[in-house]
């Protein structure tokens, strides 16, 4: 069947045939039919550090999965052929320790399953369990609630999302993102304010900043805009450079909170799903040939992705 392997570190991605997966016990296979695209794996093209969280090499890339099973393992009893799933990539870190999506057919432990409630596409549900999770996640890491004001850095695959559930949940929304073409759409997602940097953002006394870019600076900047007299919290979820030198200052004297956030659970794919299905939340998709995935990776490599890249595996 057809896939897609990771071989190394500073080496593109193979397009690759590999043997059918079966179904082992406690696990199912399922036909993929929509598989995300993450700037987390333009990271592990380009940075030796993302080898740590992965067995044995070559890998099948993608942790973004959502189709329908095909068969199911011994002891399998909650699900049968035909169900339509998504697949938290939590459960077994997907695309890293074992075999993503990148591939026709993939084995999915059930602990990782995740129903697709109706009115959500497989795109949709595929973006949901990544971009989705994470960016929901970080709003849950930091305890965004109605009447906080929150900052958000980046408007892309993983912002959009974050930005509108957050005005979802009531909060005042403040965007920065340097591509002025998405501004008005920030806006109609519900942003207050919108401008190139968060630093724009100084006097409003933001009580949470979740950084979805992570370009130093910005983490940096972060720290320097979050609301001064404690209590102020800086949620980093982007990895776009893997350090950053900050100002420890404000982070001491402002008695600010500086944490990660990595991923997410169930219930943040779960209310993602739920706001698509519900169409308060209709994210921007861009949607490949599964052979296109190369050309994809190169898309976020040069920032012309439009919104969350999503490869159709199948119909």
């Amino acid at each position: 069947m057809r896939a897609w392997h990771f071989v190394g570190t500073h080496k593109p991605f193979e397009r690759v045939e590999i043997p059918e997966p079966t179904a082992g016990p406690g696990k199912v296979v399922i036909d993929v039919k929509a598989a995300g695209l993450c700037h987390s794996d333009v990271g592990i093209m380009e940075d030796e550090k993302w080898l740590a969280n992965m067995k044995e090499l070559p890998v099948v890339p993608g942790h973004e999965t959502a189709g329908v099973i095909s068969e199911v393992g011994e002891g399998v009893t909650d699900w049968k052929v035909g169900d339509k799933v998504a697949v938290t990539p939590m459960a077994e870190f997907m695309g890293y320790m074992v075999n993503g999506a990148w591939e026709d057919r993939a084995e999915v432990s059930v602990e990782a399953l995740i129903p697709m409630p109706e009115g959500v596409s497989f795109a949709e549900a595929a973006a949901a369990t990544d971009a989705g999770m994470t960016s929901v996640g970080a709003l849950t890491t930091g305890g965004v609630e109605a009447g906080m004001k929150v900052g958000i850095i980046g408007f892309g695959g993983l912002g959009q999302i974050g930005a509108r559930v957050a005005y979802l949940r009531g909060a005042k929304v403040y965007v920065a993102e340097i591509n002025e073409k998405v501004w008005d759409r920030a806006r109609e997602g519900g942003a207050v304010k919108v401008a190139k940097s968060i630093a724009e953002f100084a006097d409003d006394e933001l009580d949470v900043i979740i950084d979805y870019a992570g370009f130093g600076v910005t983490t940096k900047e972060a720290l320097d805009v979050v609301k001064w007299s404690g209590g102020g919290r800086v949620v980093q979820v982007g990895m776009g450079k893997l350090e950053a030198t900050i100002d420890i200052y404000p982070l001491i004297l402002g008695r600010k909170e500086l944490v990660g956030s990595q991923g997410g659970s169930k219930e943040d794919i779960l209310e993602t799903m739920k706001y698509m299905a519900s169409g308060d939340l209709t994210p921007v998709i861009s949607e490949i040939d599964f052979e296109e995935i190369a050309d994809g990776i190169q898309q976020l490599i040069d920032g012309t992705a439009q919104g969350r890249l999503v490869a159709k595996v199948a119909d």
